[in-house]
């Protein structure tokens, strides 16, 4: 949900808030979060550098939903904690919608990186060149 529109996960939210009473447990909050990635020779992990992140819990019925997102749209972030929460608690009824906006995503980032791929370039095949 991190990467869906802000508009269509706050207007799922707010027909939950519509039909249930939503708690929040613990108020949205930006913090750090460590990015780990794989070092390609020796495929060793190290840390990158830290992300900002906003988290948030909520509450439906004695059910808990959490979200971490990075960036710091406090909105977006209870918005998805509460959709976390409905899930949980068996009253979220668009779950469907959820999926195709899943499968969007998925196409637009395949997408993107078929475009990346365009632009890589091949090491490899430039050293035999230069043989050559």
């Amino acid at each position: 949900m991190n990467r869906a529109d802000r508009d269509e996960i706050i207007e799922y939210a707010s027909e939950i808030q519509a039909g249930y009473q939503v708690m929040i447990v613990k108020k949205p909050e930006k913090s750090l979060a460590m990015v780990k990635m794989r070092e390609p020779v020796k495929e060793s992990l190290f840390y990158i550098g830290e992300v900002i992140v906003t988290d948030a819990i909520v509450s439906i019925g004695g059910t808990t939903g959490r979200a971490v997102a990075m960036g710091d749209d406090f909105d977006k972030t209870v918005a998805m904690a509460i959709i976390d929460a409905a899930c949980n608690y068996g009253c979220f009824q668009r779950e469907n919608e959820l999926y195709d906006l899943e499968r969007k995503q998925q196409e637009r980032i395949e997408k993107e990186n078929t475009m990346f791929m365009k632009t890589m370039v091949n090491f490899n095949s430039m050293d035999s060149e230069a043989a050559e």
